[in-house]
């Protein structure tokens, strides 16, 4: 899922996320706290300058300048652009000027005397403790109206979490020349990675690994529906021309997503007819590429196909393929939450270790394919992303 643009001096670092997340109805708290925390340098320049002398006016006026200044960084760093961030930084310059200016303004204009020192420290001291609790309060509020948005949020993404489990079990499906397994490992974001398998009328199955870009509830829904969508135009499946079934799901998904999702969503997706006779016929749509180990060579190949992804463009006559396999042969997708897991010098797992696993481990089980596969990637890296493997092998 697209992401909303960050500014400028932030595209490394995660520091201001949370203010650049919180709408203007809730983050005006803080920034009310932090306005009246901030004001307390008004009596303190009157001590410090004038040993409590100043005019009662000319002492808020720098209060409430300094608290003003103070919300301003937060502004300016959460929600706009460079040209305000320079802005700020000017006017910090600015600032010492402004404020002189303004309290000989004040003065002149309204004539005003200063007080006694013993009269200035009281005030002095009084609107800095007034100050100091009131802000207190306000961000007890902002925290407390923060935790229970935090706790709202946990909760749906612990029951997205839950539909998403139930959408993509693990699958297992056993033919009389195929074996099938599939599985999706989430990560602590809501994901839209799909992984399906179903027997068709005929006796054939279908495979198929779908990958929805993008994390949270959206993707989430969307793979639902994929999923949905995917299960019914295979209804007839079973009485099409084999090598058209994976083409006319495509077109169909292609014409039903772009209107049930947001424009910048789409999918990829990597699927496979798995015939009774032991053919296979397979479509890749912007995918990864798809792994064959060669159990006659002990060798595995790569294989791309260069193809729109589902939902991004109004196009059709999507491609598919025969591929020829062998009695033994091992055919393995993998998402980009296991392919681009990357160790700490940026560095990703990439298809060439992925290979290197398969080549070593292919005469697992699937389910111990599978799991070693996983634990190679997590091993290289700290998983990102949600991590699907789709594994058929011909028997």
């Amino acid at each position: 899922m697209a992401q909303e643009k960050k500014p400028w001096y932030l595209h490394n670092s995660t520091r201001w996320a949370h203010f650049r997340s919180v709408p203007l109805k809730r983050l005006w708290v803080l920034m009310a706290g932090v306005f009246l925390l901030f004001s307390v340098i008004g009596p303190f320049v009157d001590l410090m300058q004038s040993n409590g002398e100043m005019p009662y006016l000319v002492v808020l006026a720098i209060a409430v300048t300094s608290g003003i200044n103070a919300v301003l960084w937060i502004l300016v760093l959460a929600k706009l652009s460079r040209f305000f961030f320079i802005a700020l930084i000017v006017l910090e310059f600015l600032n010492g000027p402004i404020v002189t200016v303004l309290s000989r303004w004040m003065v002149d204009t309204f004539h005003l005397q200063g007080v006694s020192p013993q009269a200035g420290t009281h005030f002095a001291a009084t609107e800095t403790m007034g100050a100091v609790l009131a802000s207190y309060i306000f961000f007890v509020i902002y925290i407390r109206g923060e935790g229970l948005e935090s706790f709202r949020m946990a909760n749906e993404l612990k029951l997205a979490h839950g539909i998403q489990k139930t959408l993509v079990p693990p699958i297992t499906l056993h033919s009389a020349r195929f074996d099938v397994y599939g599985i999706s490992q989430p990560s602590d974001k809501v994901g839209g990675d799909l992984v399906d398998a179903l027997f068709l009328s005929n006796g054939d199955a279908v495979a198929y690994l779908a990958d929805i870009a993008g994390h949270g509830l959206q993707a989430g829904i969307l793979m639902g529906m994929l999923k949905t969508a995917a299960r019914t135009a295979l209804l007839d499946a079973g009485e099409r021309d084999p090598q058209q079934t994976l083409p006319v799901l495509l077109d169909r998904l292609n014409t039903v997503l772009p209107e049930v999702k947001e424009p910048h969503m789409y999918a990829t997706f990597a699927g496979f007819r798995l015939g009774a006779d032991g053919t296979v016929y397979y479509a890749l749509a912007a995918s990864p590429p798809l792994l064959q180990w060669h159990a006659s060579g002990s060798t595995v190949s790569k294989t791309e196909l260069e193809q729109f992804p589902l939902g991004l463009l109004p196009v059709s006559n999507f491609d598919g393929h025969t591929l020829e396999t062998m009695p033994g042969d091992l055919l393995v997708v993998a998402t980009d939450g296991i392919l681009e897991v990357a160790s700490r010098p940026g560095e990703e797992y990439g298809v060439e270790r992925l290979k290197d696993v398969i080549a070593s481990n292919a005469g697992d089980a699937l389910p111990e394919l599978a799991r070693k596969i996983l634990a190679a990637a997590n091993a290289f890296g700290s998983q990102f992303d949600d991590q699907t493997l789709l594994l058929v092998r011909r028997l």
